[in-house]
């Protein structure tokens, strides 16, 4: 998922540096469409096709689970998940002077993007294990729990995807407090791959395509073999 990446510098000292790679791109925009679709094909009744975006939705976690440890240098949970100072200290440089560039996700960022992962992860869960009050559409992993704990999973569902809703106009409101505020536009870079920074003694780096069809058949293994249900 994006998250804020960097305050803005002094245009005449800034030139483009490839800051995200594809992969995270595809990853980002899929969610961003698929949030949407998820909640328009619940709501319309049409779960046959809810079902399938859901599968597609696993399977791109999985990737990017997948790619948060085998990665670019940007992508990578370790490059961007800090502990609490240095969360603390950015905050403060929020509004008071700028500090050193940040390649990737800030710390309030980094942190940003792991909540929304988690709750999309939540959510995904929880449709798998879900059925519809009469019992009629479940989720393919139903079979091993109670019809109790199916009809919990669906409520847990629908208040999560609530959650989540909220958690992304967070998101969006602190995307649109860089744009307004801190002249920082951190849409653009998740498009094209580049933001203009100062020069870097530590350009980031990326990962080789082999990883990246590992990722893929990983991602679309693990979604087909959870829509069969899981049989061992």
């Amino acid at each position: 998922m994006s998250g804020f990446d960097t305050d803005a510098e002094p245009a005449d000292s800034r030139a483009p540096v490839r800051l995200w790679d594809w992969p995270i791109r595809l990853v980002h925009w899929s969610f961003v469409l698929l949030m949407p679709a998820l909640w328009w094909t619940f709501r319309s009744g049409r779960m046959e096709t809810h079902e399938l975006l859901g599968y597609i939705t696993l399977g791109l976690l999985v990737f990017r689970i997948f790619w948060g440890f085998a990665g670019g240098s940007t992508a990578r949970f370790s490059a961007f998940v800090k502990g609490p100072r240095a969360v603390a200290r950015y905050a403060r440089s929020l509004f008071g002077e700028p500090g050193e560039p940040v390649v990737g996700h800030n710390p309030l960022g980094g942190w940003s993007a792991l909540v929304l992962l988690g709750l999309i992860i939540s959510e995904v869960g929880l449709g798998l294990f879900a059925q519809d009050t009469d019992g009629i559409v479940s989720g393919p992993l139903t079979r091993y729990v109670s019809y109790e704990i199916a009809d919990r999973a669906r409520d847990l569902h629908e208040l999560g995807f609530n959650l989540l809703l909220g958690f992304i106009a967070l998101h969006v409101a602190a995307i649109l407090f860089y744009l307004l505020v801190k002249r920082d536009n951190l849409v653009g870079p998740m498009i094209t791959g580049q933001k203009r920074m100062a020069a870097l003694p530590s350009p980031p780096t990326f990962a080789a395509w082999r990883r990246i069809a590992i990722g893929a058949v990983l991602g679309a293994g693990a979604a087909w073999w959870v829509s069969l249900g899981c049989p061992l």
